[in-house]
């Protein structure tokens, strides 16, 4: 009988995203081949400490009810290298609890999705889900991830960038001569429309700068574009596939938080968009190239506006795109013909032999 191949799912994090994380590993848990593979949940708390998890499941494998982060002391663990795989370690007692063949973060925002954690994992010797950490650093900051965007000569969307220690070199007219108003206050290392802010008049651009600058110390103020809000999944290291494109349509003045996890009633998320054959085609297009830009591996939701006009432009890429029970990237390759199992079971190839790609390289003169 073939050995289950040992999956260790890290989520919470340090982020202000941490519930979305224990939502999204629920979904990947459940949708995980359990003949295949042996789940090792492993949490993260908003400290970075890790421990290691006994979830509640039933019978046929599947987490029962939600997951609920406990930390205790006696399951702190820390990731350490271990002989073709990873290796488990009890902090106090240094007992080696269990060894991971792969790992699978599902970790949102800050230190989960910026290559923090696939920093962690990636100094244990474990192949990990998702991108690298150069390409996840890149994705997280939309300054560093417009600017390359742009480089390429793909559209996006006019951006100024603040920096907290420079904030006041930049008048509010200025900003408004270049953008015009309505315009987008975010941080620039956020995601999840956490602290993101529709300015419609001169006098609230101020306040909506200060409370983006709550969660970061740089801040992207964005032209606002009427239209529509098209996403795309991507999947693949070197030969990619796309996905049909979906559709978010807020009933609120943008996608906010609150819409995307909590209001039933905050958007319509349309797993198929209603778009033209040639728009469909030009969106997956751009998909992939925003992905090889970006040098992405494995999977990444590419987000876009598409204006009144037919205009796209690429709005962000997101690495580690949620996998909650209303999120996009899975509905959207269900819509293509990809069940999540099947998706997982791909992700997780594809990680495999990224990690064979890199190991294959050498490492001395």
């Amino acid at each position: 009988m073939q050995q289950k191949l040992r999956v260790g799912v890290f989520f919470g994090g340090c982020s202000a995203e941490h519930e979305i994380s224990l939502m999204s590993a629920v979904n990947v848990i459940n949708a995980l081949d359990s003949s295949k593979y042996e789940i090792i949940p492993i949490g993260v708390d908003r400290n970075g400490k890790m421990f290691l998890q006994h979830l509640l499941m039933s019978s046929q494998g599947k987490v029962q009810g939600e997951i609920k982060l406990i930390p205790h002391i006696n399951n702190q663990v820390v990731l350490v290298p271990g002989t073709g795989h990873g290796l488990l370690v009890n902090l106090f007692t240094k007992e080696k609890l269990h060894a991971i063949d792969i790992a699978f973060p599902i970790m949102h925002g800050s230190y989960g999705e910026d290559g923090t954690i696939q920093g962690v994992i990636k100094a244990a010797n474990v192949p990990f889900v998702g991108s690298d950490l150069l390409s996840s650093a890149i994705c997280m900051d939309k300054d560093i991830a417009k600017r390359l965007l742009r480089d390429a000569g793909l559209p996006i969307v006019d951006f100024i960038t603040l920096h907290k220690h420079s904030r006041d070199q930049i008048e509010p007219q200025q900003i408004i001569k270049k953008l015009g108003l309505p315009c987008f206050v975010k941080p620039a290392n956020l995601g999840s429309s956490i602290g993101v802010f529709k300015v419609k008049d001169k006098k609230d651009l101020a306040s909506a700068i200060d409370s983006a600058f709550e969660y970061d110390n740089k801040v992207l103020i964005e032209k606002y574009i009427e239209g529509r809000e098209i996403e795309c999944a991507v999947l693949g290291n070197t030969e990619l596939k796309t996905s049909l494109p979906g559709e978010v349509i807020p009933k609120q003045e943008f996608y906010s938080y609150d819409a995307k996890y909590f209001d039933d009633n905050g958007a319509d998320v349309v797993a198929v968009a209603d778009i033209s054959k040639e728009l469909q085609s030009q969106i997956q297009s751009l998909a992939i190239d925003a992905f090889r830009c970006l040098e992405c591996q494995g999977m990444a939701r590419v987000d876009f506006f598409l204006a009144k006009d037919d205009e796209i432009f690429i709005n962000e890429v997101n690495t580690v795109p949620g996998f909650t029970a209303i999120s996009q990237y899975p509905k959207m390759w269900e819509a293509s013909g990809l069940l999540c199992p099947i998706l997982l079971d791909e992700l997780i190839t594809l990680a495999l032999a990224h990690f064979d790609e890199q190991k294959s390289l050498k490492i001395t003169p």
